[in-house]
Order: C-alpha cells, then structure tokens, then sequence
C-alpha cells in the first residue's frame, strides 16, 4: 500500500470504531496538520460535523453540545497553539464532568523540539484536566497498529464516560502528505470491533442496612441536591425524600426546581433566609444527605461549614471528593439512582413533621419577600426575576457566572416558570459561556435562552460567529451593568481608591455594534418595566437574538441587601 492508503485505513478504523463506540458528533476547527481527521469526520455520513474557526469557542460549543446530549463529542484542531486554546473549556469539562473526546494534530516525532514550525510539546498538554492521555502512533502498513488505533479509539470513548465522566486527549503526529482517500467507508477498515458494556454500582446490602437505620433514627436531616448532569435521579431522590420525610434543597442547577410546583418537600429560599443568624441557628440538622456537586449558594455552604457534629453523607462517584469542606463523614460511591433503592426497603415512617415544617414555613416566609421584591423593585434581582417568570415553560436557560447564576439561585422560586438550568460551574469562568449555549441549542433543537452579563458576553462574542452557519435558536439576554457586578458585594468594594480600575473594570459597551456585526435581531430594554414584555416578543422568534437589559450596578448592591434584611426580619418572626 501507498503512503495515502495506510494513512486513510488508520483514520478510517479509528474513526469506524469510535461510531461502534456512540460517538455521532465532532467539532473542527480549521487547520492543515488535522486535515486526515478533518477530512475523514467530515466524509463520515454518520457523523455530523460542525466547523468552528475559533478554538476557544469551538471547545466550549462542543462542551454544550456534550452537557446537553450526555454523549462525547469529538473536538479537532491542528498543531500548535490551537490545541492550547482548547485549555479552558477542557478544564470545565474536568471539574463538571462533562464528556470530551480532544483530537490533537502533531508534527511527526522528527520535527519535534527541533525548531519546526507550528510545533510545540503537546504531549500531555493538558495535564492532570483529562481522564486518559495517548500518544498515537504514527500510520503504517501493520496489522498491530491497526489493531493499536481501534482499540484506543474504544478505550477513548468509554473513558469520557466512565464515572466520573469527563475529557480525554489523543495526539494523532501526521507525516506529510495529508490528505486521506474519500468516499471508501467500510467496516472491514476495522479489525476488530469493541464493544463496551457499563453497568450501576449498586450498594451492597449490609451498607444499606447500615445507613438507612441511620435515617430511621435521625428525625433532623436534609437532602442537598447540587448540580447535577441530567434530570435521571430526580424522581429516586424525591421518594427517597417522601420515605425519609427530609426537605431538600435544590440548586438551580440540580433539574429538581422544575419541579417546585408538585413537591412541597422542595427547598429554593434558602439562598436568601441562610444569610440570617436565627435560620441558621434554629435549623440546624443532625443528618446531611448531598447529591451531586457543590451548591451554587455560599450562604448554604457557610450554613454547612460549622456543623461538625452532624454527619454528612456525600452520594457520588469516582474517586475526586468534592468537598471543599472537609466536612463529609460517609462518602458513598453510588450512582443517586442505586443509592435510594437500596435503602427504600429499609426505611420506616417516622414522626419528623415539626422539623420539616419548620424548615416549610421559613421558605414560605423567604420567597414571599422575594416574590414583592421582583414586583416592586427594580434591581438586578428584579429583572432577573421578571424575566424568570415571564418565559415559556420548561424551557432551556443558560446562566452566566458571576452575579447572573447567583440571581438565578434567589429568584428562581416557586412563582416562576418551570425550567432547566444550565451554568458551567465546573471551575466557575465566565468565559465560553456564549459558545456554550450555542452548543446546548444545537444540541436540544430546543428553543434556549442565555443569561449573561455584560463581562462574559464580552469574553465571547466571536462564539457569535457560529450562529451564522448552523440553524439555531438561542435568545441571548445580556445583563449591562457596565462592569463586574459581583465585585461591588466583596470587601474590596470598601476600599474605592483603585476599586473601579481593578474591580468594576467598566468596559462602556454598547451592544447594539455586536448585534450588527453578527446579523441578530436586537432590542434594548432600559428599565424593569420593559422586561416582562420585552422576553414575551421572544416566544416565537426564530434564530439568535440579542436583548440588552441596562441595570446600575451601585443601585443594585443596596436593593440586593434590603431584601436580605427584609427575609431575615421574616424568617425570624416565622421563627420566634
């Protein structure tokens, strides 16, 4: 065989083989050392490939497309600094959990750390962020090889989802001439085919015995419920409530709040009624049951700190604890699902009602001030909240980090539509966030809706350039304080002298320009009387929009803090 030949049957039977393993997705990003893999994804008629010039943006909208699909997807770019530029959205798919299959092109093992051009050392290139790195082996005429590459591409694709799931890089060194033979797809490329069967970690009977005369025992326990990557447990962890009689406090983005309106065990103030002394002392629990990762809210993660009598169970898989706190005493490596029906035969009815309608009444109490805040105000909290209410139900919505997510853990209550969260709180940026979103709409072929701030959509309006290639509807709904927000509720706020260049770093942007630039339809709302209405014209918009909300960002920090003292002075009058 020819050069060409041996280079296409490499390609061909990873490529072959990753399909047997679900792989369906890819993203490219232009380049010429990439141009076997490139061409050949692309070739693939069961592949549906997606072109993004931009690498950054490329792996954060392959990260939507894998947040919202569950599946790995395929991220190709060629040598050099294009596979860097992969760095930050491979280090939130790490720390989220989020299933990655990174392709790097290289230069042949020749032209390295000689001076080539394009050539840099990407052999583990990203370092302890991926589950499983490889150096491929370079094409040639050899049934091992063979061999080699489709197993490597099977290994690939069930590491990304082995739990915990998350990335793997492959660096694929290319020999010139590049370009691979069309049109010639076959199983007999491959070898061999692998299969890969994962089954649940179910809880050993004796553990489940052990722990569930624990719950039976303990009449003051809560369930926290983080952020999770689908909603597949939400329906064990609500019967596991009902058996135990806990309420449980449900972040924004654990896909339970959807459900606030048919279960009342559900918790959501407890963001805004934490912050006060009396909600924390009279509400302490002796049992702490957590799913999925750290909360969004750090009232609630101060609540927990201090309580180093209680005992907390962490349900999780895999072997990277998340638990900054250092206060789990049980982790319990289960999938949620195994977890509940293993203890639901041992649990009993018991009489816990006092508590949990404690904990009832001070929510009710929270949210209550909440709802008169969105009503009457006109900070951030209540646009954010306006806006919460008046979109479609079970609708797809994309958060920005910063203040955006944390409005969202306020504001996102009972009186608002039912919806599915998004927010790329593995390491928490506020980069990506646009080209995210963008992945999540391509992936749904739902209707998606972005909440980001002013900084965020800032650090990723080339993600905008996607939006012109492929059919997508996502209603992009930029929050414009003209700065960081978050920053005015820090210490550093007290301190003016150098706080505006250092923190609120003012960018002065007016959107209207990016809107152009990209072809969106635009609106600009100036104050909260526009919002309801203005997020309602969206509803049967086709495409991506843009809406710009002006808010002021001084004003905000006072509004934000009269509501807290507003559910403080609630929760304890609930309480006394």
């Amino acid at each position: 065989m020819n050069h060409q030949e041996i280079l296409t049957n490499y390609v061909s039977a990873f490529i072959q083989q990753l399909i047997n393993g679900g792989v369906t997705k890819a993203v490219i990003s232009p380049g010429s050392r990439s141009t076997p893999l490139a061409y050949l994804l692309e070739d693939h008629p069961l592949i549906d490939c997606h072109v993004n010039v931009d690498e950054r943006s490329a792996a954060f909208y392959a990260l939507g497309m894998a947040k919202a699909s569950g599946r790995p997807v395929v991220l190709v770019c060629t040598s050099g600094t294009a596979a860097a530029n992969y760095f930050p959205a491979v280090v939130e798919a790490h720390y989220a959990r989020v299933p990655l299959l990174v392709l790097t092109a290289d230069r042949p093992h020749e032209l390295r750390e000689v001076g080539a051009p394009q050539a840099i050392d990407q052999l583990h290139l990203f370092g302890r962020h991926v589950k499983w790195f490889a150096d491929m082996a370079l094409p040639e005429e050899s049934p091992a090889v063979l061999k080699h590459v489709t197993r490597t591409a099977a290994r690939a694709a069930a590491k990304t989802l082995e739990a915990p799931m998350g990335p793997v890089h492959l660096n694929f060194p290319f020999r010139e001439p590049l370009s691979p033979i069309l049109g010639q797809w076959s199983m007999d490329a491959v070898p061999q085919t692998i299969s890969h069967f994962k089954g649940n970690k179910e809880l050993p009977d004796s553990a489940a015995v052990s722990l569930s005369k624990k719950v039976n025992e303990i009449s003051r326990g809560i369930i926290i419920v983080g952020p999770m990557s689908n909603d597949r447990g939400n329906e064990a962890i609500l019967k596991f409530a009902k058996a135990s009689g806990f309420p449980v406090l449900a972040d924004p983005l654990s896909h339970l709040r959807k459900e606030l309106s048919k279960e009342d065990l559900l918790i959501e103030g407890y963001d805004a009624f934490l912050k006060g002394e009396d909600a924390k002392a009279k509400l302490q629990p002796d049992l702490i049951i957590r799913f999925g990762g750290m909360p969004v809210s750090k009232p609630l993660l101060q609540f927990l700190s201090p309580l180093t009598e209680a005992s907390h169970w962490l349900i999780d898989q895999g072997t990277d604890w998340r638990d900054p706190l250092s206060s789990v005493t049980d982790y319990i490596d289960s999938e949620e699902v195994s977890f509940v029906e293993g203890l639901l035969p041992f649990l009993k009815e018991k009489e816990n009602q006092d508590w949990t309608e404690s904990w009832k009444r001070v929510n009710q109490a929270a949210i209550e001030q909440i709802a008169q805040h969105i009503q009457e105000e006109k900070d951030e909290g209540a646009v954010v909240g306006q806006l919460l209410q008046a979109l479609p139900e079970n609708s797809h919505v994309v958060v920005g980090n910063s203040m955006p997510i944390r409005d969202v853990d306020t504001f996102l209550t009972r009186s608002a539509s039912p919806l599915t969260v998004w927010a790329n709180r593995g390491a928490n940026g506020i980069d990506g966030v646009v080209s995210t979103a963008l992945g999540i709409a391509v992936e749904t072929k739902d209707p998606v809706y972005l909440l980001i701030g002013d900084l965020s959509m800032f650090h990723d309006m080339n993600g905008l350039l996607v939006s012109k290639q492929y059919p997508v509807n996502l209603h992009i709904i930029v929050i414009n304080n003209n700065g960081g927000g978050i920053f005015s509720f820090l210490p550093q706020a007290q301190e003016p002298k150098h706080f505006e260049t250092l923190f609120g770093t003012p960018p002065a942007l007016d959107f209207t320009h990016a809107a152009k630039l990209y072809s969106l339809d635009y609106q600009k709302i100036e104050s909260v009387e526009g919002v309801t209405a203005g997020i309602q014209s969206l509803h049967d918009q086709q495409g991506v929009t843009m809406t710009e909300i002006l808010t002021n960002r001084e004003e905000n920090v006072r509004v934000h803090r009269e509501l807290w003292k507003k559910v403080q002075n609630a929760v304890s009058g609930v309480l006394s």
